[in-house]
């Protein structure tokens, strides 16, 4: 079997996951989904491995695997079935992103593949809207869905809709982003039982193997290029949110020959607050990072996690204990958790490594009324930030970075649906670290409220700012601001609070580190 055959079955199946993203984009109500494109979309074999995702988002799809194996020890899937969860501690990331998962079967019903997709809902209950907030325990962040059969050959499983339904804030619009990823599940059905009546069942199941192994030995060859040895590095979260202390995530990371250990065991211990995160968005990160330095253009599937060992601390930040509130973990904790391991590999390889970027997804979420009716809304978004400087290049500004691969939402989307007007959103020149190569610049975006609401934040950087490499100058850290009444005060990074109308919230996201000394002019 020649490599021209692998890769060629690895954009068909490829191009399935993007189908099924196009599906859940034009079919979605939110926002969230329909415009800012928060979802991921992937294909897994029989086995539950791996084989195919679409560019989604990072931190989606390198934990969908851990889904996968949770969801196969506890259920038998048959024709028809979908199985729905959310459940972070069972290879879940938090609560907002709930995944579906369908098998794609053979005419005896057993699954030839699964197909998968996990798309972050607007709202899922809890104590605030968007259920996004700083919060002390899990039960406060929304509906927990442990693996649930949603759909089966019986029919519908209607007592799980009107139960979580019940429980949301706005709930036709999960009932339609919910019924957009089952559209999703029905497409790449259709796809991949065309993929098999073409080339056959038999052939297409040796090929995806091979695919496999070809990723591994790239990823083992990517690995065999870094120099043996341990490399330590320490970053910081900047606070829980409920104290001021700062947080420290430690890798020990552990390359000999084509082969790497990554430890995390030594960072601190779970806190009360959202950003603990569980052990499945850490595997997602840590071959992330891995698969940044193999470069453009390899196939992502199974094989590249082969040659990574991951380890861990049961109780730490990054392995909590249920019920730990999670919320931040995915997008926050995520990102440092990349810092972190890329300020070790920094060490290995200093020509190729790229300074810190943002360091944070900028988590807003909002929530209230429409004027003086009844009708709930609740809005989420991230915000992008400075890329870091690379060794031969400038950092990108005002962009997503690392474990984030969203959409802005357009003004004119978010005005024609919410009491909010968009009062500024421009680069924030001048935040970009300096160096030979400068880091990218933030974003600045403001939020007048035309009604009473509620605003949660969960930011990070705004403390301890993103790092330079070789000499390079750090990122400006970033601000939350809040005007009233001509009246400006900083807000904390994490916070929840009551918004009156015309009030004006402004947030200022970091800018990347820059990479190198500054060269005289």
């Amino acid at each position: 079997m020649n490599v021209i055959e692998v890769e060629v079955f690895n954009k068909l199946f490829a191009s399935v996951a993007e189908e099924m993203g196009i599906i859940l984009t034009r079919s979605s109500f939110s926002s969230n989904i329909k415009e800012r494109r928060d979802f991921s979309c992937a294909l897994f074999d029989a086995k539950g491995d791996l084989v195919a995702q679409a560019a989604h988002i990072p931190v989606h799809l390198g934990a969908m695997p851990e889904t996968l194996k949770y969801v196969l020890a506890d259920h038998t899937f048959g024709p028809g079935d979908i199985v729905i969860t959310n459940d972070p501690f069972k290879g879940g990331s938090h609560l907002p992103d709930i995944t579906l998962i369908e098998a794609i079967c053979d005419e005896d019903g057993s699954p030839l593949f699964y197909a998968a997709n996990r798309a972050h809902h607007a709202d899922v209950g809890g104590k605030t809207p968007g259920s996004m907030g700083l919060a002390t325990k899990l039960a406060d962040e929304g509906v927990l869905i442990p693996p649930t059969l949603l759909y089966s050959q019986k029919g519908v499983n209607k007592g799980f809709w009107d139960d979580f339904l019940s429980k949301v804030r706005n709930p036709e619009e999960r009932k339609g982003d919910l019924r957009a990823q089952i559209a999703a599940l029905a497409r790449a059905r259709v796809r991949v039982l065309e993929l098999t009546e073409i080339h056959g069942k038999r052939h297409i199941a040796d090929v995806l193997e091979e695919l496999k192994s070809y990723t591994e030995r790239l990823m083992r060859a990517t690995i065999s290029q870094i120099p043996d040895g341990p490399y330590r590095y320490c970053d910081y979260l900047d606070n829980d949110g409920i104290s001021t202390s700062k947080i420290p995530l430690r890798v020990t990371l552990k390359i000999d020959k084509d082969e790497a250990l990554v430890d995390f065991s030594e960072s601190a211990d779970q806190v009360p607050s959202p950003v603990n995160t569980v052990e499945s968005v850490v595997i997602s990160a840590t071959v992330y990072a891995f698969q940044c330095i193999m470069g453009d253009g390899f196939p992502i599937n199974q094989g590249s996690y082969r040659p990574i060992t991951i380890v861990t601390r049961r109780g730490s930040i990054l392995n909590a204990k249920p019920p730990a509130p999670v919320a931040a973990g995915n997008v926050e904790t995520s990102q440092r958790i990349v810092d972190t391991l890329f300020g070790a590999l920094a060490q290995a390889l200093p020509l190729k490594i790229p300074a810190a970027s943002c360091g944070s997804m900028n988590n807003v979420a909002i929530g209230g009324t429409k004027g003086h009716t009844d009708q709930h809304y609740t809005y989420y978004e991230t915000i992008g930030g400075g890329m870091g400087a690379r060794p031969t290049k400038a950092g990108l500004s005002a962009i997503h970075t690392h474990m984030t691969n969203t959409m802005n939402t357009p003004i004119e989307a978010l005005e024609h649906s919410y009491p909010l007007q968009v009062e500024k959103y421009a680069v924030r020149y001048g935040s970009g670290g300096k160096g030979k190569k400068k880091g990218g610049d933030g974003i600045i975006r403001s939020y007048r409220f035309l009604s009473d609401g509620h605003i949660s934040l969960l930011t990070e950087r705004r403390t301890i700012a993103p790092y330079g490499l070789e000499g390079g100058g750090n990122g400006k850290k970033g601000e939350n601001l809040l005007t009233r009444m001509g009246l400006t005060r900083k807000l904390t990074g994490k916070i929840n609070i009551k918004a009156k109308k015309n009030d004006l919230l402004t947030i200022k996201t970091p800018g990347g580190g820059g990479w190198g000394k500054e060269q005289k002019k």
